[in-house]
């Protein structure tokens, strides 16, 4: 097929365009900032550049380039940091999930694209009642904390959209994989503590297990919501010593639930303590995926090239 692939420079972008190209297809990358076009071209894709917030300059990308597939991997979280509001860190990506997608999904209809993929979140979205690990039938947090109503809300908008227009919603654990994502240098400087008993749960996908995933859900066709994971979610007192073991880095402190608050505030430590991780059963079944990296138990001993380093499933 011929694919426009939004954000072809980013974290899962540059992952997804030399897959797709290894399996024939034809592959239009945009890109945002200027200096990005060489490596958009680099990966084998044809570089454009787009502004999604733009609706004009969406529909004349879709009609110029005439796609027969889109995916939507756009976001604005390079550089991000931690802070004590998700929703401010995340304003240009909630954006990005609101009006870019509606301007890609009328562009896309205009022009008659009918295969279209976009990327979501699954951690910290499900409501945190009953069973720790959440299907695509189980329901969203309808109270999610006050720092991060903005960003479910964004997040919801798209999952909706997307599926209204017939098209497929990928729900991604947490990435890990490209070096210079959020959570390594935070953990080396010990910023990232286990907070109370570290009961919230967190589901994690390796950033080429989850363009794999991506692959086949564009060619299969698939349509509706998959939480895009791995096999092992986990509460955050398991996975945070291991990566910080990994990253060769000091064990992460343990911080009260009462001093976490003043620092991180509340919203912070209900995610950290409530937070429910992800089930991929449904992407295995229908998609016929399976990650390579089944656990970040091995993915991040492999991909961070700690003490403990583990191959990964042949």
């Amino acid at each position: 097929m011929r694919v426009l692939v939004v954000g072809a420079s980013g974290a899962i972008g540059t992952r997804l365009v030399p897959q797709l190209k290894e399996r024939g297809h034809e592959v239009i990358g945009t890109y945002r900032s200027p200096g990005n076009a060489g490596k958009v071209r680099a990966l084998g894709a044809e570089p454009v550049a787009l502004d999604i917030l733009d609706p004009g300059e969406v529909r004349r990308v879709i009609r110029e380039t005439g796609p027969e597939a889109v995916i939507h991997q756009a976001t604005a979280l390079a550089n991000m940091r931690f802070s004590r509001s998700l929703d401010r860190g995340f304003a240009l990506t909630n954006r990005i999930r609101t009006e870019g997608t509606d301007n890609l999904l009328a562009a896309a209809r205009d022009a008659g694209v009918r295969r279209l993929v976009a990327q979501r979140f699954a951690s910290f979205r499900y409501a945190r009642t009953g069973g720790m690990v959440k299907t695509e039938d189980d329901p969203l947090d309808a109270a999610p904390p006050a720092m991060a109503r903005e960003t479910n809300a964004a997040m919801r908008h798209l999952d909706e959209a997307v599926i209204a227009a017939g098209g497929t919603a990928l729900r991604y654990g947490g990435f890990y994989g490209a070096g210079d994502e959020g959570l390594p240098g935070p953990v080396r400087k010990r910023q990232y503590p286990v907070i109370g008993a570290g009961t919230g749960v967190t589901s994690f996908i390796q950033l080429d297990d989850a363009a794999a995933a991506t692959v086949l859900a564009l060619e299969l066709g698939a349509t509706g919501l998959f939480n895009i994971v791995d096999d092992d979610p986990a509460p955050v007192r398991e996975w945070l010593p291991v990566l910080a073991k990994a990253l060769d880095a000091r064990p992460p402190r343990r911080v009260p639930v009462w001093l976490a608050a003043l620092i991180a505030g509340r919203g912070g430590v209900t995610m950290m303590t409530e937070s429910r991780g992800a089930s991929n059963a449904k992407a295995k079944r229908e998609l016929g995926w399976a990650p390579r990296y089944p656990s970040w138990r091995q993915g991040f001993a492999a991909v961070y090239g700690g003490p403990d380093r583990v191959s990964a499933r042949a």
